[in-house]
């Protein structure tokens, strides 16, 4: 599936002229931050390749977000481990997603996911796999995957041990072990159970 305008132009026809869409990275890591953006993109001069931030590689998504910074209206929104734990992930990212939105001023959202966050301030729609299938949705999903993974490349600098720059705070094998071995670091999200665990061997 390759993302296309079709809901972007389908918000259009309704009259939403300011139309962002807004996805997460970092729902499933124990440690570091959810990184929530929103994109609105030049109709005119849309970059080529932009695709759901899995489906492309490191160096690809690097390139895509430099075309957008110069080509597109970003903003970000990073919701920090307290906060995740304080509000839980789904809350957390559904916050950061409507920060995001706001400070773009959109009148209309493509929310990637099956829920509009309850605070968002403009109208929107929630889109299942939108980042397959939007392209706007697509570019947040990239400027969000990027920046995400270079604060863990600088927080592995800060706290080395963890492997932090290898796997994104992610629940790997080596992650767990070092988890258990060093116990939680200060960015480890506190409501999460493996780190729990952690402060319970402590």
């Amino acid at each position: 599936m390759t993302p296309d305008d079709t809901h972007h132009n389908a918000a259009q026809a309704r009259g939403f002229a300011r139309i962002c869409g807004a996805d997460e990275a970092g729902r499933g890591p124990l440690a570091g931050p959810v990184v929530c953006a929103a994109v609105i993109l030049d109709a005119s001069d849309i970059p080529d390749g932009l695709n759901d931030s899995k489906a492309l590689s490191p160096m690809r998504r690097e390139c895509l977000l430099n075309a957008l910074q110069d080509k597109a209206e970003i903003a970000i929104s990073v919701i920090e481990p307290a906060e995740i734990d304080a509000l839980n992930i789904l809350w957390a990212s559904m916050s950061g997603m409507a920060r995001a939105a706001s400070s773009l001023q959109a009148d209309y959202a493509l929310i990637d996911g099956n829920r509009v966050p309850p605070d968002l301030s403009c109208s929107g729609e929630a889109i299942i796999k939108g980042d397959a299938k939007s392209r706007c949705i697509a570019a947040a999903s990239i400027v969000a995957k990027v920046v995400r993974d270079r604060l863990m490349i600088e927080a592995d600098e800060r706290y080395p041990g963890y492997g932090f720059a290898s796997h994104k705070g992610y629940p790997t094998r080596a992650h767990l072990d070092a988890l258990m071995r060093l116990g939680p670091s200060p960015i480890h999200r506190r409501s999460f159970a493996p780190v729990q665990k952690a402060f319970r061997l402590l």
